[in-house]
């Protein structure tokens, strides 16, 4: 690390007297000049050998031109042990302040790793907490990007001590402001707690990690053997934890991605999310009609849900997060003449659609963001069940599938489901239905709303009645389907349901759209109350 002494007085020679206004004019100058490069070019051109931007052309890219305004530019350490009292590094290791995403507020700061390899030190720990209490005071959105290594050890508990305010920041402004986290190095030990508070964590494809204990301290505890880009790369957060909401491709991508994703929130729970202009379109176009074909002859045949998904939006245009992880449920944001919606949708191409520990959490909590920051929830239902087996029993399929049940409870937002083929059991009652509080609910003729599916209800019903048959020596399969045929034409159909008022209509899947848009403007003004609590106990 370069040392530095941002206090060294000019010499007399160079500058004019610091009794002058001139002479403090220039003062001023130079050490805003050394703001913008602390650790010197040296230090600059080995992040840039790395494949990594530096955090002032990090927030450069994120912010619109010419709209930053910083914080605590000349701020400093104030620790002495170790010769730290000489290694005084203007900015101590973070970039902070506010500026404007297409012309809207948001707080921002960024881990500078030129400089004490972007540690948190009591100093620039109190500047993210700065940030986050600006974000709060000002409703505005809270974007943090990672790129250091923890705890500044020389500085011990002053340093460890923030990220406790730095957590409780966190959890104050849930539900209250977006935040975003943009991981883009390392993010190790309690720093990588303060990404998993917030809502949207975008990390980088081979340069940004994260995790609590890194490799080489569990091969000296556990002796396995495990490398960093396995153990906590943006790919084991975006396929295996469901950490991460989004994979970028490099840094442009994931800024880039930040930015799209702030386009459909608003800047705060009290705000609106930005409306688009849009034109009120032709109850049933051409392109609708296709959806008519979408559901195959076969119940059990797949199709991909992201084809209506994409149908229903405006320009087709639908943002999906979490993609890699749990891909048997969708969730994303999109728009609907113009205004932002969340959508959660099964996804019969995978594993049929059923539910599972990762699908129902990742779907909960998505559910409950869309609650807090006031956005419409649309729910396409295709769910033959939870997925069986020992594996999710044990792993606690009851208690993690419940945060989903929850979530939809507690949501008062306007609640849009379409049920377009499979809707069985406890997964028909999780997905938006009609009793667990959603405001509209429509099927398709498709439908197939039941406590099972035909052939696990004949098996139970007729066991005995089958195994008659088969003791004559009838043709067992023949009568099986015979039952099954029968059992689907009474009760897996959505006309039972709408018959006792659990289905609003039966609509035609060509009209999706227009009954979707015309369900969204009735309840854009709903009201509903829950009862005085604290909060609630999520089963979490």
């Amino acid at each position: 690390m370069t040392s530095s002494n941002n206090d060294a007085a000019p010499s007399e020679s160079s500058y004019p007297s610091l009794k002058t206004t001139e002479g403090k004019l220039a003062e001023f100058r130079r050490r805003r000049d050394q703001t913008l490069a602390p650790a010197g070019e040296e230090a600059i051109a080995k992040q840039h050998n790395r494949g990594k931007h530096t955090a002032r052309e990090r927030i450069e890219m994120l912010l619109d031109e010419d709209s930053f305004v910083e914080f605590d530019a000349l701020a400093v350490h104030r620790t002495h042990a170790f010769g730290m009292e000489k290694k005084k590094l203007l900015g101590d290791g973070l970039v902070s302040g506010y500026g404007t995403i297409d012309g809207r507020l948001v707080a921002v700061y960024a881990q500078d790793f030129t400089v004490f390899g972007g540690s948190l030190s009591a100093v620039n720990g109190e500047k993210i907490v700065k940030v986050q209490e600006f974000a709060a005071r000002n409703g505005c959105p809270v974007i943090g990007i990672n790129d250091g290594g923890g705890a500044r050890i020389q500085e011990g508990v002053a340093s460890l001590a923030m990220f406790a305010d730095i957590f409780r920041n966190n959890v104050h402004a849930s539900g209250v402001v977006p935040q975003i986290t943009l991981i883009m190095g390392p993010a190790a030990g309690g720093a990588a707690y303060s990404p998993a508070l917030t809502d949207f964590v975008i990390m980088v494809d081979k340069t940004s990690h994260m995790f609590i204990t890194g490799p080489d301290v569990i091969k000296s505890v556990t002796g396995e053997d495990v490398q960093m880009e396995e153990l906590g790369g943006a790919r084991t957060h975006n396929t295996t934890t469901g950490t991460a909401t989004y994979m970028a491709a490099d840094e442009q991508d994931a800024i880039e991605f930040a930015k799209e994703l702030l386009e459909f929130l608003p800047l705060n729970n009290l705000a609106e999310a930005p409306v688009e202009p849009a034109e009120e379109r032709p109850k049933i176009e051409a392109e609708d009609e296709a959806l008519n074909q979408l559901i195959p002859d076969s119940a059990s045949a797949p199709y991909d849900m992201t084809e209506l998904v994409e149908q229903l939006l405006d320009d087709g245009y639908f943002l999906q997060l979490q993609a890699m992880y749990a891909p048997n449920v969708i969730i994303g944001f999109g728009r609907v003449e113009g205004r932002s919606v969340g959508v959660v949708a099964n996804q019969p191409s995978q594993f049929a659609g059923t539910l599972d520990i990762a699908a129902s959490e990742k779907a909960a909590r998505f559910v409950r963001f869309c609650d807090a920051f006031n956005i419409p929830i649309i729910t396409l239902v295709d769910v033959p069940g939870f997925l069986p087996g020992t594996d999710q029993e044990w792993g606690g399929i009851i208690r993690r599938g419940a945060k989903l049940l929850y979530a939809y409870a507690e949501a008062t937002v306007p609640k849009i489901t379409v049920i377009t083929r499979k809707a069985f059991g406890g997964a028909y009652i999780v997905m938006g239905s009609k009793k667990l509080g959603a405001d509209i609910n429509l099927a398709w003729p498709t439908a197939q709303i039941g406590v099972m599916g035909a052939q696990g209800a004949v098996n139970i019903l007729y066991r005995r009645d089958l195994a008659s048959v088969e003791k004559e020596g009838g043709d067992v399969e023949a009568k099986r389907q015979e039952l099954i045929d029968d059992y689907e034409d009474a009760l897996l159909n959505p006309y039972q349901a709408a018959e006792l008022g659990y289905i609003d209509a039966v609509i035609e899947p060509a009209e999706t759209r227009w009954q979707i848009s015309k369900a969204l403007r009735a309840t854009y003004h709903k009201r509903e109350s829950l009862p005085a609590k604290k909060h609630g106990n999520i089963p979490l």
